[in-house]
């Protein structure tokens, strides 16, 4: 999976089209990502000795990786990823558009 924690993305498709945000989790063998702010659900929570009235949570719910793309750094635009070998044997992730290091795997 191409898509890591803490990377920026872009919405491409459904309910939430166009909006931004940090990923916060992957799920790699789902291909999911929980983004902040991004495919919200609200949670009904029965009243408890903490929380006597109960109430309604909103939590973030996992999106598929394919209605999203990674926003790039440097170009600033959404972009597919590529990977690169670099002189030290490491694998870097690349931008697709202006062929920048996205960072370090």
């Amino acid at each position: 999976m191409k898509i890591h924690k803490n990377d920026n993305i872009i919405v491409i498709t459904g309910k939430d089209k166009g909006k931004q945000g940090k990923v916060l989790k992957a799920y790699p063998a789902e291909l999911k990502v929980v983004v902040e702010k991004i495919n919200v659900s609200k949670k009904h929570l029965k009243p408890t000795n903490s929380a006597p009235h109960g109430g309604i949570k909103e939590i973030e719910m996992p999106i598929g990786i394919s209605k999203i793309m990674v926003v790039c750094p440097h170009c600033s635009k959404p972009t597919r990823i590529g990977h690169k070998i670099t002189g030290e044997n490491k694998n870097v992730r690349i931008c697709k558009l202006c062929k920048e290091t996205v960072d370090q795997i």
